[in-house]
């Protein structure tokens, strides 16, 4: 077998056997057979919150399981065609079996990456908030431009979004929004897109200047209904207040938005659906996650080096800029990862930043160390 190929079954090789770590492979068909068990239990349904959980942990069991044996599976099957295709010199069945290897490899990593993805909270469905920094017309453009790239990306994934609240720009874009995004492991992906992220285009409101615009990115883990967060009723202020704006399909305009302020955090959350009951259910959610999030960064350093450059929209605290001129480049400033497929990255092609920073936080490097070795 080549070189080459060589090469890229040992990577298949380790890839399979970080799977095998993380799913802790030698219990893993005890776990499941657990699993089914308990969910044969006529009584497990009485608690529907319980059931759920179980319902949603067996199944990510089963996937990682299956996972595991298709890599294995495939990883033994084309080493064996490529040998066996050597030995009867059928260059046909070498390509191909060497083509799927190459398949197998990008396979693996992906795989590989999801299952880092272990985290207290990554699991969990996420809020995602957008708000324009300093810049006026601008900055409230660039807001929107990032809105429509990270709704791309999640309609892309499968994963189900849902509009909470949004406020219009005074001339054009918004000036903030905030969503709700549901799927497996949306949090755990979209943890690393909080920061400020910066722009550097010529102005397409007429002046013909090129013009710097920021907007902050905040992301954090919708709380699972098993989660306890207590919140004094002494400790938040409910305003009830008209919402409205520009109208359109991401736009709602209601009588009934609801505004909680915590006020020892001074976190402020809104939602402007149509039912002031419902309102008010979903910002106390939204409410219990960021006061959760404060939580986990405190706990978790690794989570709080990715807040680490929050700060205010401006100079000095982007995680990745977006230049459109003089030249075509998107680049993280903690990884350093690049691209000049700028219009991909803005209709949605955001996984190898991803990709690249969970790595990174999985090799425990920090923020400056990463920007130390770019």
């Amino acid at each position: 077998m080549r070189a080459e190929m060589e090469n890229i079954a040992e990577a298949i090789g380790k890839s399979l056997k970080l799977l095998g770590q993380r799913l802790d492979w030698e219990t893993a068909p005890h776990r499941l057979e657990e699993m089914n068990a308990m969910i044969e239990d006529g009584d497990l349904w009485s608690d529907p919150a319980r059931a759920q959980k179980l319902m949603r942990d067996r199944q990510m069991l089963m996937d990682a399981i299956e996972t595991y044996k298709k890599v294995e599976r495939e990883l033994k099957d084309n080493v064996d065609l490529i040998e066996l295709g050597e030995m009867e010199d059928d260059k046909e069945i070498v390509a191909e079996a060497e083509g799927s290897l190459k398949a197998l490899k990008e396979f693996a990593a992906a795989k590989e990456l999801e299952a880092l993805l272990d985290g207290e909270a990554d699991g969990n469905d996420t809020f995602l908030e957008i708000n324009a920094g300093a810049g006026g017309t601008e900055a409230c453009d660039w807001a929107q431009m990032l809105q429509r790239m990270y709704v791309r990306w999640a309609e892309s994934r499968g994963f189900t979004v849902e509009l909470q609240s949004e406020e219009p720009g005074t001339e054009a874009g918004i000036k903030s929004c905030a969503y709700k995004i549901s799927g497996q492991n949306a949090y755990g992906w979209l943890k690393s897109e909080s920061g400020v992220h910066r722009l550097v285009r010529i102005s397409p409101f007429g002046k013909g200047t090129r013009e710097t615009s920021f907007a902050s990115v905040w992301v954090y883990p919708v709380v699972d209904d098993n989660i306890e967060i207590e919140v004094a009723p002494n400790d938040i202020r409910i305003d009830t207040y008209r919402s409205s704006g520009a109208g359109g399909q991401h736009v709602n305009t209601t009588d009934s938005a609801v505004r909680i302020t915590h006020v020892p955090t001074g976190i402020v959350v809104t939602s402007s659906e149509k039912s002031q009951h419902q309102n008010r259910d979903i910002a106390m959610k939204a409410l219990k996650s960021r006061l959760y999030q404060m939580e986990l960064d405190r706990r978790n350093a690794a989570i709080n080096a990715q807040h680490e450059a929050k700060g205010s929209a401006g100079w000095g605290n982007q995680i990745r800029s977006y230049v459109l001129q003089p030249y075509q480049m998107v680049k993280d400033l903690r990884t350093g990862h690049e691209t000049s497929d700028t219009q991909g990255v803005l209709d949605g092609d955001l996984d190898a930043f991803m990709a690249a920073t969970l790595a990174m936080d999985v090799a425990g490097k920090s923020r400056a160390e990463a920007q130390a070795d770019d």
